[in-house]
């Protein structure tokens, strides 16, 4: 382990919580840190509920034991403090009874969103506050600048195959002003190979998976096993409302769904809507599935500070995958944002966010309806 600095080398820097998964990402983040001459310190957030140690560690990721003997050893080679904070409770209300609710109402969430800004952002950062740091940081590709407009925003990050910034939408000002995302000016190949120059065990380990509390990707079992509860079966209809079958509960499907429906119509279709309220699963064709306007709420404004009644052209994303597509975005009432897209988009999914761009910079963005 390096050599410690004394305690009047350390007070004159300005203070950094990384929240350290134990992936190459945030291990390169804590150490391009300390390099820049920040008093790093390093942080796991413990957000697993209380399963048996076996399902915890199947788990990974960021939710995983293998988490924590990663990341304090990587603390351990970079000469930093590593700490464990429990964050159960947020994690618990603001991510998995979020996820339950919003499946059960019939729409799809964004779970990693929920948990970047209500516990990695807004829970860590008032911690890291509280013990005096005066920033946190993570390994997110995204870059975060403040505009001559005096507004903090996202910029995309230098390699576009693994921007984040949608996924950090909804962070807010006083959140970005404190934060440090040093990775975002980096491709993914050159994080692996200053990982691999400093010889970090964990160069070469896998991504952590995008759920990290679902292993198997059987969210209907999660929800039910949650909840107590299993959602009855209720009718596939098509547009006119015509029966088409019997589905397995709603929280199985989602918009754009084509596998797993279990219907023989002698052509592909898809799910087109979801009415909790009726228990119904609506299919129809390919085509049923494109749509050129959304309408969102929940509005997180970033490089502006709002539409005030006018229109703006920008170019949205409606989920993590989605290339993006030109749009323009005008405000129909308080809180509420229509979008119109130049070409119909495929499977725009209520309880999705969707992200509005100008140029590379997060604009804001939302939750589609």
């Amino acid at each position: 382990m390096p050599a410690e600095e004394t305690e009047c080398e350390t007070m004159n820097k300005p203070k950094v919580v990384v929240g350290m998964s134990g992936g190459v990402d945030s291990s390169v983040a804590a150490w391009l840190l300390k390099e820049q001459g920040y008093d790093v310190i390093g942080v796991t957030m413990q957000i697993w509920q209380d399963e048996e140690k076996e399902a915890v560690e199947e788990s990974g990721g960021c939710c995983g034991l293998s988490a924590v003997d990663d990341a304090r050893r990587v603390a351990w080679d970079l000469g930093i403090p590593y700490y464990v904070m429990n964050f159960k409770e947020e994690f618990r209300e603001n991510v998995i009874d979020y996820f339950v609710d919003e499946y059960r109402n019939g729409r799809t969430p964004n779970p990693c969103i929920a948990c970047n800004r209500y516990v990695k952002w807004e829970s860590l950062l008032k911690r890291s506050l509280d013990i005096g740091a005066d920033y946190i940081a993570t390994g997110h590709y995204a870059r975060i600048e403040q505009l001559e407009n005096g507004r903090y925003a996202l910029r995309m990050s230098v390699t576009a195959a693994k921007d984040q910034t949608y996924a950090l939408y909804n962070l807010t000002q006083y959140q970005l002003a404190h934060t440090l995302m040093p990775v975002g000016a980096y491709s993914k190949d050159q994080i692996r190979e200053i990982a691999d120059r400093i010889n970090l065990k964990v160069a070469h380990k896998p991504d952590s998976q995008e759920i990290c509390f679902i292993p198997d990707h059987d969210y209907a079992k999660f929800i039910e096993e949650n909840t107590g509860k299993e959602l009855p079966r209720g009718n596939f209809v098509d547009l006119d409302g015509n029966v088409l079958g019997q589905h397995e509960g709603i929280t199985h499907y989602t918009v754009g769904q084509r596998k797993g429906l279990n219907l023989s119509m002698g052509h592909p279709v898809f799910v087109t809507e979801i009415r909790p309220e009726t228990n119904e699963v609506v299919i129809g064709n390919s085509d049923d599935v494109f749509s050129d306007t959304l309408r969102c709420n929940r509005l997180n404004w970033m490089a502006v500070d709002g539409l005030h009644g006018g229109e703006m052209r920008v170019n949205a994303k409606i989920r993590y995958s989605h290339k993006g597509a030109p749009c323009t975005i005008r405000e129909v009432g308080e809180d509420l944002v229509e979008c119109r897209f130049d070409e119909p988009q495929r499977a725009i999914t209520p309880g999705q966010a969707v992200v509005f761009y100008t140029d590379t910079y997060v604009a804001g963005g939302g939750t589609i309806l």
